[in-house]
């Protein structure tokens, strides 16, 4: 299998992290990394697009020749094919939280995040928007304040003492918004530590940039 990505995007980083995560775990899914480099605009080419008319990663190539193109999407593959050691968990309710978690924390954190980069200091060259930046400060520390309020009892990952995908999801916003230079957890000294515990995690050191 092939990974199309891009280091940094964070749809891309939560995929690289899950599969980094489960590889510490002893499962190695035998997935290679081919770079997609958006800077460059290699999103746009008639290769890529062949593999994603959308245009975007990640993109894993399976061995019959077949694509899947949302991370989630990838993310669960990978789960049901490899199911030992999951990252989601081993029984119906914790599965279930888990993916209601990561939900969470994709729609309500890590997508404004990258949206909050892309108003304000875009890697890509998007103009600035200062109305889209003043929106999400104002809606995203609710979603904060719950994740602020879970680790509040001392777990040191999002849904106790095991790393799971929302860790992954989360972690892929906290990265782009350090690339795109913006800081959005000055008000949540929980999340920033967990931020900096899971940032020295050994699949954290294999995958992130910044």
């Amino acid at each position: 299998m092939k990974l199309y990505m891009v280091p940094a995007a964070p749809n891309p980083t939560k995929v690289m992290l899950y599969i980094a995560e489960r590889f510490e775990l002893g499962v190695d899914m035998h997935v290679e990394t081919v770079m997609v480099n958006t800077l460059k605009g290699e999103q746009h080419s008639a290769a890529h697009l062949a593999r994603n008319p959308f245009g975007t990663l990640p993109v894993l190539e399976l061995a019959d020749g077949s694509f899947l193109r949302e991370s989630l999407s990838i993310i669960q593959y990978l789960e049901d094919k490899f199911p030992s050691a999951s990252l989601l968990g081993d029984d119906l309710q914790s599965r279930a939280q888990a993916r209601d978690l990561e939900r969470i924390v994709e729609t309500k954190i890590a997508l404004p995040m990258s949206r909050y980069v892309h108003a304000t200091n875009s890697p890509l060259g998007f103009a600035p928007d200062a109305k889209v930046a003043a929106e999400i400060e104002a809606s995203l520390p609710q979603a904060l304040d719950y994740v602020e309020a879970l680790l509040d009892d001392g777990r040191s990952m999002l849904l106790g003492d095991r790393v799971s995908i929302a860790d992954c999801t989360l972690q892929s916003g906290c990265q782009f918004a350090r690339f795109g230079k913006t800081e959005l957890l000055t008000l949540h000294p929980l999340i920033a530590a967990w931020d900096l515990r899971y940032r020295e995690r050994p699949a954290a050191r294999k995958v992130l940039k910044f």
